[in-house]
């Protein structure tokens, strides 16, 4: 079933004829980019991964990285796992469209996997470093800019042990460059403190679909042909049709 214009219609398959669900909205749009950031520890990965089954229409974009796995943690899900010279050769090529190196390794974004669901309309939620976010706000003018806080530098502390997945030196490391990180906060568009999971979870949430629907995203030129530009004529049409009905 084709939309009109300025409509995204789905239709359940299967339902009995006149008793399909659809949703129409006034929006025509590219995707929309969300960039989280946040100290080491402060929660932003588990964020994002909650975040995207419960959001329709949102993808979370995997980086590419040159660190070592830690437990648990599976390939093309929470990462591409590449050694240094795969991913240097991926940054000679201008396969990333951000790309730093952070605590020792090198991270990137994949340029082609982000902008190809952008163009087909699908919302983009991305965790990167605040490296990786400046060199994106650089490049464009598009995102919505979002920093996970911990509740305090003791909590974040007790969380990289927590962990268990870096020594004490890279901790202590982590921790003192966290305090320098903090500070970029007020170059991003939303701050979330990340004390309790599910509130932060909720918070987040309401900000992704929030930025739906501002004023900037709705498509104006369908709302004009729906609503505005309708004549006196068809008025009356559809009165007369609601009183058949009747």
């Amino acid at each position: 079933m084709r939309a009109a214009a300025g409509l995204k219609t789905t239709e359940k398959a299967g339902d009995k004829k006149g008793s399909s669900t659809k949703t129409i909205q006034a929006s025509d749009r590219k995707g929309l980019l969300f960039v989280v950031s946040a100290p080491s520890g402060a929660g932003k990965t588990s964020l994002c991964r909650e975040v995207t089954p419960k959001t329709p229409n949102l993808v979370r974009s995997i980086s590419y990285t040159t660190r070592a796995p830690r437990e648990q943690e599976v390939e093309g899900e929470d990462y591409h796992f590449v050694d240094a010279e795969k991913f240097r050769s991926m940054v000679d090529r201008n396969n990333f469209i951000e790309w730093a190196e952070v605590h020792g390794n090198l991270y990137g974004t994949s340029r082609s996997l982000l902008m190809e669901s952008v163009d087909r309309g699908v919302d983009v939620i991305l965790d990167i470093d605040t490296q990786g976010a400046v060199t994106i706000r650089k490049n464009s003018s598009e995102g919505v800019y979002i920093y996970i806080l911990p509740p305090s530098l003791e909590a974040l502390g007790q969380r990289l042990i927590d962990r268990k997945s870096d020594p004490e030196e890279e901790i202590v490391r982590r921790l003192q460059k966290s305090r320098e990180e903090i500070w970029n906060y007020r170059h991003y568009d939303y701050v979330i403190v990340n004390g309790q999971f599910k509130k932060a979870l909720k918070d987040l949430e309401a900000i992704i679909l929030a930025e739906r629907v501002r004023m900037k995203q709705i498509n104006h030129a369908w709302i004009e042909d729906t609503f505005i530009s309708q004549n006196k004529t068809s008025s009356t049409l559809l009165i007369a049709s609601s009183k058949k009905k009747a």
